[in-house]
């Protein structure tokens, strides 16, 4: 796993000075000015010093009051669906059938209709279009209109009969498709030439550049994308000729049954990638009610949902990958879905020793219902939780579709904290396009947790976003992730109303922050509104620049 630092050419580099601003910094929680050396964090430190160091062979850039934060890491993202929905219909905001009829019927164009991010959870009446509804509406093009969730979506009759979905699993002559009928009308749906997978995986990578991430990480796997898309995505941490754009952390998920198959896979993806994990899924998605319970559902009684994979089969996926060293891992969202994968851990463990286990970094994506049994389990294994805080802030309120689902047992759900408390290792995404590219958004939705008690701390959330996301991709540079003399010149510039120091939380005191310790500033937000981002830069190459920046 090759691991590419953009180093500019000694006639190239140069030498740039952030000052009159703030720099969060474990080096100099008080600094206010930063100076950047090639692709390197030369120094930080106060303002006075930088008046002394400053000359003219630097570009210096006055902050006029901005912060200077490391970079955001998205641990969780899919590139080319992230870029199709934002080009896409956006269904966000329909609230019935006959919305997202009028929707369809006013695009305009040829080729499929693609759209994405209706949820019916949040409709006044349920009731979904047919699939001759939407053909007419369309004027016969092919219909995807992916759920907010992209584990189920409505599709129109041409596209049925295109993917051919009769007799497959999900398929019920209906305009939903859920399982392998999903991934059959995806895939037809998503038949596109190599030129315009590449132009919807820049859009996303434009998107994450402009709103301050330097590396995300791409779940890529074959019920989603396929191999060639992978290698794109992979691709762009070795093409320059487009330009910088934030690193990508390949991940592949499909499932390993030895140790010599999981080498096999490897060698036949032709790209490095970080692990074979991600969205590798054992269940689906509460939404679709396709994550796996114990119970059944509240608002669907008799369905628990599915198990993808059984328990022998992941925990040979997991000996596999750990006597391979590398990464292992699910998708992995309901408790039954969870109890899944902790027994696979134990049968993994039996056969290839738990330190083995643990060595290997495994990590597992969503972990949403988890009780105190489980999070101790997790810990005792070291295993990753990759976590989307913007699930808890879009369907964990009351009355929200988490509460629709599961009824009290939704209470429960998103237990950052008791991660946390512990010891479990937690790194944040967006699942994008599943939630937006927003990443205060999302640390704010830790803060604000519906559930007082899973609540952390603006530290937390914050490091969980950014240098948490590194190690768990188990980066080799330990310094990424910090703005420290050494450190990659990886972070981002933000225009903020205010600046503050939280409080100490007396229930977790290794995450908590208190003013008498020194901790950097981070910013407030209370405010309503998201900090904007100036400049975005990887390894001392702007990826991103406002023009206020330098006015």
């Amino acid at each position: 796993m090759t691991e590419r630092s953009t180093v500019p050419a000694p006639s190239e580099r140069k030498v740039v000075l952030y000052r009159n601003g703030s720099v969060y910094s474990a080096a100099d929680p008080l600094a206010t000015a930063m100076v950047v050396d090639g692709d390197t964090v030369a120094w930080v430190g106060s303002e006075q010093a930088a008046s002394s160091i400053a000359d003219s062979s630097m570009e210096i850039i006055d902050l006029h009051g901005a912060l200077v934060a490391p970079g955001f890491v998205d641990s969780h993202v899919h590139l080319t669906e992230t870029g199709i929905a934002l080009d896409a219909l956006q269904l966000g905001g329909v609230r019935s059938a006959r919305q997202l009829l009028d929707a369809v019927a006013a695009t305009r164009g040829e080729g499929p209709v693609l759209g994405h991010g209706w949820d019916d959870s949040a409709w006044e009446d349920p009731a979904l279009p047919t699939a001759d509804e939407l053909e007419q509406a369309a004027g016969g093009r092919h219909v995807f209109l992916s759920r907010v969730d992209a584990h189920s979506a409505l599709v129109s009759s041409s596209l049925v009969g295109a993917a051919g979905l009769a007799g497959l699993d999900g398929y019920d002559s209906g305009p939903r498709v859920l399982r392998a009928a999903h991934t059959a009308a995806r895939q037809e749906a998503r038949r596109l030439p190599d030129s315009s997978l590449r132009g919807y995986q820049q859009r996303a990578l434009r998107e994450a550049a402009e709103n301050g991430y330097v590396a995300v990480a791409e779940m890529a796997a074959p019920h989603i994308s396929g191999v060639a898309d992978l290698r794109l995505a992979a691709a762009w941490n070795t093409d320059a000729a487009e330009g910088a754009v934030p690193e990508v952390l390949p991940y592949w998920g499909q499932l390993a049954t030895s140790e010599e198959h999981a080498r096999q896979l490897l060698d036949g993806l032709g790209v490095p990638v970080r692990g074979l994990a991600g969205d590798l899924n054992i269940d689906g998605s509460l939404g679709s009610r396709t994550a796996a319970l114990r119970d059944d559902y509240t608002d669907a009684p008799v369905e628990r949902g599915n198990l993808y994979v059984t328990a022998a089969q992941a925990g040979a996926h997991l000996a596999a990958c750990s006597l391979l060293g590398i990464q292992g891992g699910f998708h992995v969202i309901g408790d039954a879905g969870l109890d899944a994968a902790l027994e696979a851990l134990e049968l993994a463990a039996a056969e290839v020793g738990e330190q083995r286990i643990r060595a290997a970094g495994h990590r597992f994506e969503h972990v949403e219902l988890a009780d105190a049994g489980a999070v101790q389990q997790l810990a005792r294994y070291a295993v990753t939780v990759s976590a989307q805080p913007r699930f808890d802030a879009e369907w964990g309120n009351d009355g929200g579709m988490y509460q629709q689902r599961l009824g009290d047992r939704s209470r429960s759900m998103n237990a950052f904290a008791s991660f946390y408390s512990a010891g479990v290792p937690i790194c944040f995404g967006s699942d994008s396009p599943v939630t937006p590219l927003r990443p205060w958004s999302s640390v704010r939705a830790c803060l604000e947790h519906h559930n007082h008690d899973e609540q952390i701390s603006a530290r937390a959330a914050f490091l969980g976003h950014t240098r948490a996301g590194w190690r768990a991709a188990r980066y080799q540079n330990p310094m990424a992730g910090q703005l420290v003399p050494g450190a990659p010149a990886s972070f981002a510039v933000w225009d903020v109303e205010e600046l503050m120091v939280q409080v100490s939380d007396g229930r977790v005191q290794s995450w908590s922050t208190d003013p008498r310790a020194r901790t950097p500033l981070l910013p407030a937000l209370d405010t309503g509104t998201d900090p904007a981002c100036l400049q975005t830069v990887r390894d001392g190459q702007e990826l991103f620049s406002s023009p206020a920046l330098r006015s």
